[in-house]
């Protein structure tokens, strides 16, 4: 029941039907999530009466048609059989149980969707309405109200946005078939990409130059595939047979069968630019080779490399198992087979591809940026860093920016910067923020400390340091939230119009998909230039320049949000706002 993603609720009597099947609990998850049961978690829920064999299915539909048709009757479905007088009986079967279950949901509803959302709260509605005896009408009614939300506007267009993207490069030469792929590279980044690889039972050679290396990457791969196996996504042989796909080496040997090659070293263009030319020599002439960058020249490594068409960026974004974008960066001579072979691999590793210009930051990260350089400014004005991570958490945002340098890591985050401003200039001047951070070996959460401190997996605040970094420049400056997320989502606008005029990327709607699954901007908006268009651009333009005046030129509305603004015009069209 997927409909909450499109934030209306399930029609057509499913909060009404599945809780009499599946018990209450087991519905209101999958209702709450729209997350899709394989056959085996289907059936150990309830949901089906059996499952079988590809190969035996017509054979197995046939005995079952021919069972029913014996008995002259059509056999429900298995329902929930928890006995009574046991906890999951009690809370599914009894009024007092279940309105328990109802509060429990409503709560953690509320926790999750900040009030962002309206669906899951209706769904709940209506499956509490119809425990007692189905009622359709109210349902319908529900689902009609939801449709008209700007919520589930906006979902919907991100769910059309999304089936557009699986046609982009349906244009191009046919895909290579990709059997095995080497990963140079053993961190954790390294580790996540095999992993992804051989989930998808795709064979895996794996190569570092440190022994240490290689068994990170085996135990990240193998704690990623052990939770799969607790929680019963895969069965124990599934999970042996996986990791046995994966296979190390300290040097290149193996790599003449890959057919694709993804290099995830270290951080370094000189260092990337000598691996590649390494590596360019052990593979076969038609093996396509991707970097994992998330801010370097994919022009300059392909110079590096004799043939630079089989060359392009393959961005992945941490944790890879479970952020679902992959940024292609294509440079001028990346060839189309090549292009059309890494969106192909992307999609069968469950990603969503969104093709980018190679470009300082590429594209998310340049319109990250704003976003954590504002909030290390704000910082420095005097607001707290509790307050400022609430404030975005409350818009809408995953987690603030100060939980998200940490995340990151403080030094990724000053390299990020510094190749931002060399390569765009002075709008984008980092602040020290970062830098200072490194000098004082808070590197964020994988060194225990960052903005904040990790004691025993848990996030602290750190008052007294927090006073320290602002080295006695602690002003009275104060903001109320408006203006805190109008500094912010202002300027990811500016920088966003300017990525369009660049030709970083080719449409409002790839922009807009590769934020919601880049950086988790807030589905519930449509994205951030549907969401300017929604607000309307004219309004934007007077804001920022407002903006400019209090705080500085950086706000200064680019010339592309003038022109748009001046004629009336939206990114999308007035008839998608």
């Amino acid at each position: 029941l997927p409909e909450v993603k499109l934030g209306i609720v399930p029609g057509f009597g499913g909060t009404q039907r599945l809780p009499r099947v599946v018990g209450l609990q087991a519905a209101l998850d999958l209702i709450l999530s729209g997350r899709m049961l394989d056959a085996k978690r289907a059936l150990r829920i309830g949901l089906v009466d059996g499952v079988t064999y590809r190969a035996l299915l017509v054979e197995e539909a046939t005995r079952v048609a021919r069972e029913l048709a014996d008995s002259g009757r059509f056999r429900a479905t298995r329902r929930s059989r928890r006995p009574l007088f046991s906890m999951p009986g009690f809370l599914d079967r009894t009024p007092l149980g279940r309105a328990v279950v109802l509060r429990a949901a409503t709560k953690r509803v509320r926790a999750q969707t900040r009030g962002h959302y309206p669906a899951p709260l209706a769904a709940i509605e209506a499956v509490r309405v119809g425990l007692r005896k189905p009622n359709y009408a109210r349902e319908a009614d529900l689902l009609a109200r939801m449709a008209l939300t700007p919520e589930s506007a906006s979902l919907v267009h991100l769910f059309r946005l999304t089936e557009a993207n699986k046609r982009v490069g349906s244009d191009l030469p046919e895909p290579a078939q990709v059997q095995q792929v080497g990963v140079v590279g053993a961190g954790v980044m390294g580790g996540g990409i095999a992993q992804l690889a051989a989930s998808k039972d795709m064979r895996v050679r794996l190569k570092d130059i440190q022994p240490d290396a290689l068994l990170l990457a085996l135990r990240t791969a193998r704690d990623i595939m052990a939770k799969a196996r607790k929680r019963r996504r895969i069965s124990g042989n599934e999970f042996h047979n996986k990791m046995a796909l994966i296979s190390t080496t300290l040097g290149y040997d193996g790599f003449s069968l890959a057919d694709v090659v993804v290099e995830a070293v270290v951080e370094n263009l000189n260092v990337k630019c000598k691996v590649l030319g390494e590596l360019e020599s052990h593979v076969r002439s038609n093996c396509v080779i991707a970097t994992n960058t998330s801010a370097l020249s994919v022009t300059r490594m392909a110079e590096s490399l004799r043939d630079p068409g089989r060359l392009l960026g393959m961005h992945f974004f941490n944790p890879v198992h479970r952020m679902p974008l992959v940024e292609i960066v294509t440079t001028e001579s990346t060839r189309p087979e090549a292009l059309s072979t890494v969106l192909s691999l992307a999609r069968r590793l469950g990603k969503t591809p969104v093709v980018v210009r190679d470009a300082p930051g590429f594209l998310v990260n340049r319109i990250l940026a704003p976003f954590m350089n504002e909030s290390s400014i704000l910082f420095e004005e005097g607001v707290g860093v509790e307050t400022l991570d609430r404030a975005m958490r409350d818009s809408g945002m995953p987690m603030g920016p100060f939980e998200l340098i940490d995340e990151i890591g403080t030094d990724v985050a000053e390299k990020v910067g510094h190749i931002l401003h060399e390569g765009l200039g002075e709008h984008m001047k980092p602040s020290t923020l970062a830098g200072r951070l490194v000098q004082a070996g808070r590197l964020g959460k994988k060194s225990g400390a960052g903005m904040y401190r990790y004691e025993d997996g848990k996030r602290k605040p750190d008052g007294s340091f927090w006073d320290g970094l602002r080295d006695g420049k602690r002003t009275t400056t104060s903001h109320d939230a408006e203006t805190l997320r109008d500094r912010v989502f202002g300027l990811m606008l500016n920088e966003a119009a300017r990525c369009l005029d660049e030709g970083v990327v080719q449409s409002p709607g790839e922009l807009d998909l590769a934020l919601v699954f880049g950086i988790g901007f807030p589905p519930f908006r449509g994205g951030l230039l549907r969401d300017a268009d929604v607000r309307g651009l004219e309004t934007w333009v007077r804001r920022l320049d407002e903006l400019a005046e209090r705080f500085g030129g950086r706000f200064e509305p680019c010339e592309r949000l003038r022109r748009m603004a001046a004629a009336g015009a939206t990114f999308y069209g007035r008839t998608h706002v």
